[in-house]
Order: C-alpha cells, then sequence, then structure tokens
C-alpha cells in the first residue's frame, strides 16, 4: 500500500469530517454515522478526484512542508502553505499543522511572516529572486530576520490564523495534546501586530502592501498606476527563471519584472524598513483575509481560555475602516488605494477627510499596541530562532496577556456601550502611550515616513476580483454584500454567466487577458474565497454552482495553477498545490455549511456546546498510517467531550468559524 492510498484510506465506523445533515451526499459517496452525527466518506477508487488531489499534496511535499510546484515554485510560500494546510486537514491533520509550524518557525523578530521559506538544497539559480538577493540575514538583521533559515524580505496576505483554527477543528485532540494553537497564538498576534501598525501608511487604520508580489495578485492592472513612478532596474542585472517554465506571453513583461526588482531591492537595501519606498496600496483583499483572521484570532483566544471580545471589536472596526477607505458606491465593489498616488475620482477627498479624523497614533489596530515587553514573541521568548516545537513560555499566558492589554480598554467598553464609542474611546486611552513608545524603539517603523507622505492617496480604477473578496466579512453591511454579489454576476465578472469562474481582472477591461498573470485568468484560491463568501451572505445557490465549477475546472485541469476564466483551459502550472488542496476542501464539507447566521453573544454557550457535541472529528486511521510511514511523531487524538481542556465557549462569527463555504512570487 503506498503512502497516498494510506493517507485516503477509509475504515469502518470511523468519521471523515463532519458534514451538514440535511444536505445530500455526493455522488459517489456514502453515509455513515458516528457519535449522532451524519458524515460523508467518499469512495476512492483509483483515480477519483479526491485521490488525485492527495497525489498533487504527496508529490509536493517536501517532509516538512508543501511547494506550490516543483518546477517553477520550488520553495515554501506563505499564502500557499496556509491554503495547502485548509486542504491538508482533511487527509493529515498532523501533516497541516507541520506545514503551518515550519512557516511560522521563519517568522522575524518585527513579527513579519516572510512570504518565501527558502529551501537550501534547491540551486540558487533555480529560482529569482534567490537568497543571495533578498540577503535576509544580514540586511534584514535590524528588522529580527533569523539567522538559521533564509527568506524574503517581503510578505503575503494574513490568511494564517484562518488556517490555524481550521486545522485546529480537523482534529482538537490532536491539536490540544501538542499544544497547537498555544503556540501559533503569539506568533499569529505578533504577525498581526506587524501589519496593523508598521504597515498603517496611509494614516486609515488599514494595512498597506509595499509591493506587488505581497498582495499575493502581483501582475495585476491594479499595479501599473503605482509602479509607473518607479525606475525598472536594468535587465541585465537579474535573469528570469520564470521563463524557463512558462511562456512569456502569459507572464508578466520585463518592464514590470525589472519595476519589482528594484523595489524589492530599494526595500532590502534600506534595511527592510517600511514607509520609505515609492510604493504603498491599501488592497481591499488583503485587508479583508487580516480582518476575517482576527475573527479566527479571537476564536483561538477563546479556545486557550482567553475573551476574544476585543479582537472581535478590533475586526469589526476594521471593517468599518475598509468600508470608508475602498468602498465605492458607485461602481459597486471595492477598489485599491494607491497611498501615495493623486487625486483621482472621489477617493482623494475621502481619503483626505479620513486622515483629518484620524491622527497617526489612532489607527484601527487601537489598543492592540503593546509596552517593551510585549514585542513580537513576547520579549523574544518565543524568538523566530526557537523553531516552531519551542517553548511553551508563550502558550496560554500568550492569549491572556494578549486579552488583557486590549481587551480591558475595548471589549469591556464594547460591551457597556456601541463598538464604535468603545473603539474610540480606547484609542483615546491607549494609543498616545503605547504607540509612540513602540515607534520609539523600534526603527523599522513606518509611521513617522507616512506621516511626510500625503496621506490622501487616491483610488485605483482598475476592477479587480480582490474588490469582492470583502465577501467573506460577517459584519459587512447587508446592502454592500448584495451590491457586490450584484458585481459578482454583472459583465465585468461575469459569475455564473459567460464566466465558468470568476476572473482575476474586468472582463471588459483594457488590459483584461486571459492568459496573462492575473490579468484575466480564473484562480482557484480567489474563487474558493468568493464560494465562502457568497454562502456566508445567504447566496447558497449561487455557492454551490461555483463548488460545483471548481471541483469541474479542477478535475478537466490537472489542478492548474490558474485558468482561462471563460473556457476552464489550463494556464501555469499543473499538478498545483493549492488547487489540489482546496479541491479537497470542497469535497469535505463541514458541518454548518449551509448556515449564514451569526449566533448572539446570549446564545453562545448553548450553540457552542451543541456544535462541540455534533461535529466531533476524531483522528482517522489511515491519517495515523500515512504519518507513522514519514516518521511523524504518534498522537492521541480525545474527543470526548470531557477530556477537553476547560475553555470559554466559542461563537461562531464568519464562514471560516463555522466551517461554511461562504506568482509571478518574486
Amino acid at each position: 500500500m503506498d503512502s497516498t492510498t494510506q493517507l485516503t484510506i477509509r475504515r469502518t465506523g470511523i468519521t471523515a469530517p463532519v458534514r451538514t445533515s440535511g444536505s445530500p451526499a455526493p455522488p459517489g459517496s456514502h453515509e455513515i454515522t458516528h457519535s449522532g452525527a451524519h458524515v460523508y466518506d467518499p469512495d476512492r477508487p483509483t483515480g477519483s478526484l479526491h485521490l488525485r488531489a492527495a497525489r498533487v499534496l504527496e508529490g509536493n511535499w517536501t517532509g516538512t512542508s508543501t511547494v506550490p510546484s516543483h518546477g517553477l515554485y520550488p520553495h515554501q510560500w506563505s499564502w500557499d502553505s496556509a491554503f495547502v494546510a485548509i486542504g491538508l486537514r482533511h487527509l493529515s491533520p498532523l501533516r497541516a499543522q507541520t506545514e503551518l509550524e515550519t512557516l511560522l518557525g521563519a517568522q522575524w523578530g518585527d513579527g513579519r511572516i516572510p512570504h518565501i521559506v527558502f529551501n537550501p538544497s534547491v540551486p540558487l539559480d533555480a529560482y529569482f529572486p534567490s537568497p543571495d538577493f533578498w540577503r535576509s540575514s544580514t540586511a534584514g538583521r535590524a528588522a529580527g530576520a533569523p539567522r538559521t533559515v533564509q527568506t524574503s524580505g517581503i510578505v503575503q496576505p494574513p490568511v494564517h490564523a484562518l488556517a490555524v483554527w481550521l486545522v485546529h477543528q480537523a482534529d482538537p485532540g490532536l491539536s490540544r495534546s501538542r499544544s497547537f494553537l498555544s503556540r501559533m497564538y503569539p506568533r499569529l498576534a505578533a504577525w498581526h501586530r506587524y501589519l496593523l501598525h508598521r504597515r498603517d501608511l496611509g494614516g486609515g487604520g488599514l494595512a498597506s502592501v509595499v509591493h506587488p508580489w505581497e498582495q499575493g495578485m502581483d501582475n495585476s492592472p491594479c499595479w501599473d498606476a503605482p509602479l509607473s513612478r518607479v525606475t525598472p532596474a536594468a535587465p541585465r542585472s537579474f535573469r528570469r527563471a520564470d521563463l524557463d517554465h512558462g511562456s512569456a506571453q502569459d507572464r508578466p513583461t520585463d518592464l514590470d519584472y525589472g519595476r519589482y526588482v528594484r523595489l524589492a531591492t530599494d526595500y532590502r537595501d534600506g534595511g527592510y524598513a517600511d514607509g520609505a519606498g515609492e510604493f504603498a496600496v491599501e488592497d481591499p483583499a488583503f485587508n479583508a483575509l487580516l480582518i476575517a483572521s482576527e475573527h479566527a484570532l479571537a476564536a483561538i483566544a477563546q479556545e486557550l481560555g482567553a475573551a476574544g471580545t476585543a479582537r472581535h471589536a478590533r475586526a469589526e472596526r476594521l471593517t468599518a475602516a475598509l468600508v470608508e477607505r475602498l468602498w465605492d458606491p458607485a461602481e459597486g465593489m471595492f477598489f485599491c488605494r494607491d497611498v501615495y498616488g493623486g487625486d483621482a475620482r472621489d477617493g482623494g477627498e475621502s481619503g483626505a477627510h479620513t486622515s483629518e479624523r484620524r491622527s497617526p497614533e489612532s489607527g484601527a489596530h487601537g489598543s492592540e499596541q503593546r509596552s517593551p515587553e510585549s514585542g513580537a514573541h513576547a520579549s523574544e521568548q518565543c524568538s523566530a530562532e526557537s523553531g516552531a516545537h519551542g517553548s511553551e513560555r508563550c502558550s496560554r499566558s500568550g492569549a491572556h496577556a494578549s486579552e488583557r492589554r486590549s481587551a480591558e480598554s475595548s471589549a469591556h467598553a464594547s460591551e457597556r456601550g456601541s463598538r464604535q464609542s468603545s473603539a474610540h474611546d480606547s484609542d483615546q486611552r491607549s494609543r498616545q502611550s503605547s504607540a509612540h513608545d513602540s515607534e520609539q524603539r523600534s526603527p523599522q517603523s513606518g509611521a513617522h515616513a507616512s506621516d511626510q507622505r500625503s496621506r490622501t492617496g487616491a483610488l485605483i480604477a482598475e476592477r479587480s476580483v480582490a474588490g469582492l473578496l470583502p465577501l467573506i466579512l460577517p459584519a459587512l453591511p447587508r446592502d454592500i454584500a448584495a451590491t457586490l454579489v450584484r458585481t459578482a454576476g454583472g459583465p465585468h465578472f461575469g459569475l455564473g454567466g459567460v464566466a465558468r469562474l470568476a476572473p482575476s481582472y474586468d472582463l471588459t477591461g483594457h488590459a483584461f487577458d486571459p492568459h496573462r498573470y492575473w490579468r484575466g485568468p480564473a484562480w482557484f484560491n480567489t474563487n474558493w474565497l468568493l464560494e465562502r463568501g457568497l454562502r456566508l451572505h445567504g447566496e447558497h445557490g449561487r455557492a454551490e454552482e461555483l463548488r460545483a465549477a471548481l471541483l469541474e475546472t479542477a478535475d478537466a485541469s490537472g489542478f492548474a495553477e490558474y485558468v482561462d476564466p471563460y473556457t476552464g483551459e489550463a494556464c501555469g502550472a499543473l499538478g498545483f498545490s493549492w488547487t489540489a488542496a482546496l479541491t479537497l476542501d470542497l469535497l469535505h464539507e463541514p458541518a454548518g455549511a449551509d448556515r449564514a447566521d451569526r449566533p448572539d453573544r446570549a446564545d453562545q454557550a448553548d450553540q457552542a456546546d451543541q456544535a462541540d457535541q455534533s461535529t466531533q472529528v476524531v483522528s482517522h486511521p489511515g491519517r495515523r498510517a500515512f504519518d507513522n510511514v514519514h516518521g511523524t511523531p504518534p498522537h492521541t487524538s480525545h474527543t470526548s467531550h470531557t477530556s477537553h481542556t476547560s475553555h470559554t465557549p466559542h461563537t461562531p462569527r464568519s464562514s471560516f468559524e463555522t466551517g461554511a463555504k461562504g506568482g509571478d512570487r518574486g
């Protein structure tokens, strides 16, 4: 029996992840019952979609992490690994945990999670920019780059807290026995602090990306205007390894690539300090994922025994900032904001208005800022160099300390009155001291640099799929959610109509190209997010149509990196990891998949108890056999409610928490 078969094996009487009892079992599957919950465990004949997706992940596994594809992307990428873990949890929760532990083990001291963790066994000329370009251990020394592993110096979208929470839910017993959440929480909290403070370059509370590669949609037309200010690097100063594996007509142009290299070079030569470059953009997808991750961090804090209330309140304040800064009601979608750009549309006016009402010290990250003792990794007790399997010193105390520092001013006030007033009061009480102290002790802060820039900025008049992704947010106003659904199905994106999957860029746009990287093709991760957003906001029929299209397209395309949005024709790399992983996630429909409700706090305890008893998941023996083959430590999974460590009941707040279906990489 090969390892992939062991990974997917089914044994009678053992459950796979639980699905909603009211939804029919997928074709080719059958139902079994365990602990009173209806579940399904698909038959997996040779050649099944499930087995073929598992084989992709097995083939791309390196022993500690998963590469996106061996040829084009031979290292570990940040948001790829988060999506991979979300799918991998259905096959091996232990491997999914290892995936995330490996990534977060390369975190920098200032809190950033780098977008690439380099495999030292891969030759330098196999990928550009390579470790000798980024020089993380030397150029990033002031920012706390790890000394024992080479990484890039930029970041990618913050999907990680979502992934950690979903991986925990796949096997809570395993997670608790390995102290998975207690080790991940302080790292994730430091990651969010970095984004909410040092990347608030526009002064409006949102995080900015400082390079197109950071947003993940690397070659989007959204970057054309801000990139036009960047002088490209000389063509002979670098060699594009990506063209060895892909057609030039599908990849970024040499001019764009030269600008990417220039931005990265300047960022590196400046010691990876934020706020000094020529490129800063507030992106709706990047910030929507940060907000959803704040909700996930609240759930993790609750599991560890803290309240989580302050993080939920912060996420809702950030949602309001997202609407205020990036929503265009006339166009019916969210747009990117060029922080250093001139006036355009009505963006300049709204940006100036925002700047007047928010001081540099009063961003949406408010009460999250810490004293000097509470920097990234809790005063280096959980430093990036300590590894993912390090000390337990940052476990439950980290979650409690985080909640104490932020909840006392924000959450308690929130319960006394409206969230808006408590957030304002908390900002006034805490920001003047904590943010100022944080800036004084760190030369990497971008706050002073952004003060010297125009805070007005301008909305970028390009329609990207990123402008639809705030649908994943539970606190998004209903009228805005309904408008986004109409825009997704309209002529610009054609979802449910002319387009098989939502394109990465406006079908009617001047720069649309169905095959060129992020300038038109459809990607599986963005459509997976849209599917969950649709279901979260009650669009179950549209969500089910999109789910079916995703599975059909993944199957027909050979798990392609991206596809033609009209025809589904495969583009880019085949056997792509996040395509296979998200296919698995769609095949394993979790409990609550058709619920878009958001329970009130008063119902919190009863509903959490019911959910805990009805959606228990045990370790699959096939998973254990697969884990043992690869030498990973054995574990014991405890699913009895009485065996759980005592924790505060959790209220589902988003499609990610309920399980609802809701690059050019440098």
